[in-house]
């Protein structure tokens, strides 16, 4: 009976630790910058028009049109919008400061004198 408590257990601690992993995206290398948004979102636009203005190439996905945009953004951990994927480091929401952190340490933008 014991055994099988232990058993049990140890079951429901893996299952449990295997299910509540955050995805391990931040190990994926690649040399893209993705934005996951929508079209209706206003942060969306304003990192639409950071990355314009930086000249910054990026791929978006729609996550409301696109079915690898949804399924790749849900892999991320979802949650909300925009999310940046630069080069395997993730940004959630706008944050300038964050984006031009990221994107001096990977080489994609010169720091600001």
């Amino acid at each position: 009976m014991k055994k099988l408590i232990v058993f049990i257990a140890i079951a429901f601690f893996f299952q449990h630790w295997l299910s509540n992993r955050p995805p391990e995206i931040s190990e994926v290398k690649h040399n893209k910058v993705i934005l996951y948004a929508t079209a209706w979102c206003g942060y969306c636009k304003k990192t639409r028009e950071y990355l314009a203005e930086h000249h910054i190439e990026y791929t978006e996905y729609d996550i409301e049109k696109s079915e690898i945009g949804r399924s790749q953004h849900a892999a991320l951990g979802g949650g909300g919008i925009p999310v940046l994927d630069i080069k395997g480091t993730i940004i959630r929401g706008y944050s300038t400061q964050k984006m031009q952190y990221a994107f001096t340490e990977l080489g994609l933008m010169n720091a600001s004198p």
